[in-house]
């Protein structure tokens, strides 16, 4: 072991809903593992898979100089509904605004629609006697008596947590500011978060719902964070711990901890800041990210080298597909669809005898009936071991020694009994639906950007992502997909790549008409100086990057597009420059502009990050020959319908410029790259996988 040298040595890791993936980065060397998440105490898997894997790289734990972390533990709090006792303080006369939503139906015709409950009961609410109005005037000063009221209302309650959400509170937080301080004052112990520091954005229900998700998630995100800080420096880590956010960028567990809502997303972002590192250096601008762990599916696209990006999203959708059947959050995030399919998924039979397939999963305890831990239910996982797509014996690098016999078992008894078909038809059943769930997710994301699927290249990873994406691209139309090294661990080496940044963002309504100068000028730059604020201890590499963007529309429209603004203060030109840059964009998203209505400013962004390191892009390379396997076995094609001979390949024995032909699977540690016959991978300098189509 070597000790006692300066190393530059950084570590990504990602709790996953089956596994934690730890990525170690030793000057530019990479090692990895996989281990099952422990759902009892999270931090657990941590502090192993940090030991071992500094033990595989021949270091000692006190050598990290910096740990990355991701998690679901915000968003599995926020679908179980396993978070604090939250109370809920509101505006007078707008304490059913949860369960009111915007009144919109997701599935116009359906007579019986049912609604996602409220996260916070109507019991658990409260209202204050106040009022601002949209320009943040105060129409009604708070009210004294009625805060007390709720005050002692909260305390009878025994909550350990309240979120506080005014009206209008985006154009002025000052009354959720004093409804906090009398709140601590009485109530020194219990957690607060207000919708003017959470999500100061207008649209009251999703502002209203983004601050009680913060404020049910806070005191057992705040727990865990504190647990594992202190364990990590119990076993030897000095180095800082940052978090990934729900943007991509990484902020200080201090912010993490104060605003957890914003870690929701904070695993698939990862995914999508290494799919988007892997096409700078592959110089793709249209590349689709498909990340498949064992839990869920992620897919994200991502153009000239970006990943897709909103400030709101959906969490605990009731219904596939349909915007408006989940939980609201309103925060920057990576954009991307996100789908119950992961190894870990269920699969069943419904009533109309169709086999169906998550969203439910195994996850690591007891997880699939084929790991031995006492799970008897089907899954996604069980149906790629009997498919061959799986060597039991070499299953997470040896780790989980896997039986086929119980896989075999569980699918038999769950589907094959009930549609009259053997394990193998089953089996191909299963992974039927879940491709073909996944593909239709994908295309869906496709249509709803304006792009047309088969122009993009997919880059896929996950433990599960190489196994299903040449089944994927047959069905989707693409032609390339590549597998980066450590595929597997993808999100965790995202982490390690991610800058650190922050984006801050308001409503603030501006009229072109009658623009404001001054008012924008103070506006950005207190803006600025919150994003600079969360990221000036990472900015060591060198000088911020501020990226503004305007959100808006014509004046009467229901809702608002992304503008990018350029550098400078406002002046007496902004104006046209303004009106120009939406037009512009307003035709690209809708066809033509308007001529004749006014415009409108109604949100604003602006994000501070840290510089990307420049990556030399990786040249061509010629192929060379075809690399004869080292064993065989059985592997099911479903476009044929048919077991063919398969060859089996280390990846570890690979050199640039190798060939491997389909049918074949390509195995590492923590995944393996199916190729059915039509596919052939060639080896990049990189050591990426470009597989094609014949």
């Amino acid at each position: 072991m070597v000790t006692g040298v300066t190393r530059n040595c950084r570590v990504g890791v990602d709790i996953g809903g089956t596994f934690t993936d730890i990525a170690l980065d030793l000057d530019g060397v990479l090692h990895s593992l996989k281990l099952l998440t422990d759902y009892a105490a999270p931090e657990r898997a941590i502090l192993e898979g940090i030991e071992r894997v500094a033990a595989m790289a021949g270091i000692a734990v006190s050598d990290i100089g910096l740990v990355i972390h991701g998690t679901t533990l915000a968003t599995n709090a926020l679908i179980e509904r396993r978070g604090a006792k939250t109370a809920f303080v509101t505006t007078e006369g707008f304490r059913d605004v949860l369960e009111m939503r915007t009144e919109n139906r997701f599935e116009q015709y359906d007579l019986d629609i049912v609604l996602p409950p409220a996260l916070i009961a109507r019991a658990d609410r409260f209202t204050v006697r106040e009022r601002m109005n949209a320009a943040g005037a105060v129409l009604l000063p708070l009210e004294t008596a009625s805060l007390a009221a709720a005050i002692e209302a909260v305390s009878a309650g025994g909550y350990d947590s309240v979120a506080i959400g005014f009206l209008h509170a985006y154009a002025n937080g000052a009354h959720e500011v004093a409804a906090r301080a009398a709140i601590l004052e009485r109530l020194p112990d219990i957690s607060v978060s207000i919708s003017s520091e959470v999500s100061p954005q207008m649209r009251e229900f999703e502002r209203f719902n983004t601050v009680c998700a913060n404020a049910y998630v806070k005191p057992a995100i705040q727990s865990y964070l504190d647990r594992l800080t202190v364990a990590l420096k119990g076993i030897g880590v000095e180095g800082p711990v940052f978090m990934i956010h729900s943007g991509g960028g990484i902020i200080s567990v201090e912010t993490a901890a104060e605003f957890p809502v914003r870690l929701v997303e904070s695993g698939p972002a990862g995914g999508a800041i290494f799919a988007a590192d892997i096409a700078r250096r592959h110089g793709l601008d249209a590349v689709l990210s498909f990340d498949m762990g064992g839990t869920t599916a992620k897919i994200c696209l991502i153009e000239k080298h970006e990943p897709k990006t909103a400030k709101t999203f959906e969490v605990a959708r009731t219904w596939r597909f349909r915007k408006g059947s989940g939980m609201p959050i309103s925060i920057p995030v990576v954009e991307m669809v996100e789908i119950g399919a992961g190894g870990g998924s269920i699969a069943s039979v419904d009533g109309m005898r169709q086999i169906r397939v998550g969203p439910h999963s195994a996850g690591s305890e007891p997880g699939p009936a084929c790991y031995r831990r006492g799970g008897t239910r089907p899954t996604v996982t069980d149906a790629d071991l009997i498919l061959g797509k799986l060597d039991p014996d070499n299953f997470a690098g040896g780790a989980i020694p896997l039986s086929v016999p119980l896989g075999r078992a569980a699918i038999e008894a769950a589907i094959g009994a009930v549609l009259g078909l053997d394990a193998d038809a089953a089996a191909y059943g299963i992974c039927e639906m879940v491709d073909e769930n996944m593909a239709n997710a994908g295309r869906v994301h496709a249509v709803e950007s304006g792009k047309a699927i088969a122009d993009f290249t997919m880059i896929t990873f996950g433990g599960a992502g190489p196994l299903h994406a040449a089944r994927l691209c047959e069905k989707m139309g693409i032609s390339t997909f590549l597998v980066p090294p450590g595929a597997g661990v993808g999100s965790a080496i995202g982490f390690l790549r991610a800058p650190f940044g922050y984006e801050s963002v308001r409503s603030a309504v501006f009229a072109l008409s009658a623009f404001d100068i001054a008012g924008a000028n103070r506006l950005i730059a207190a803006m600025e100086a919150e994003a600079l604020g969360f990221v000036a201890g990472g900015l060591n590499a060198g000088a911020p990057v501020i990226e503004r963007t305007l959100f808006m529309r014509y004046a009467g429209q229901g809702w608002d597009i992304p503008v990018p603004l350029g550098d400078g203060p406002f002046d007496d030109g902004s104006v046209g420059d303004i009106a120009g840059r939406f037009e512009e964009a307003y035709a690209r998203f809708f066809g033509r502009a308007i001529e004749g209505l006014p415009i409108e400013i109604v949100g604003w962004s602006v994000k501070a990050r840290s510089p990307l390191p420049p990556v030399a892009r990786v040249p061509a390379i010629a192929e060379g020959a075809v690399v004869a396997p080292t064993g065989r076995r059985r592997l099911f094609e479903a476009a044929a319908g048919a077991y063919r001979d398969a060859g089996i390949v280390a990846r570890g024995t690979l050199s640039p410029g190798d060939v491997v032909e389909g049918p074949a699977v390509i195995v590492e540690r923590e995944t393996s790259t199916v190729l059915t016959s039509a596919f052939r991978a060639v080896v990049q300098r990189d050591g990426c996988l470009r597989v094609t189509r014949s």
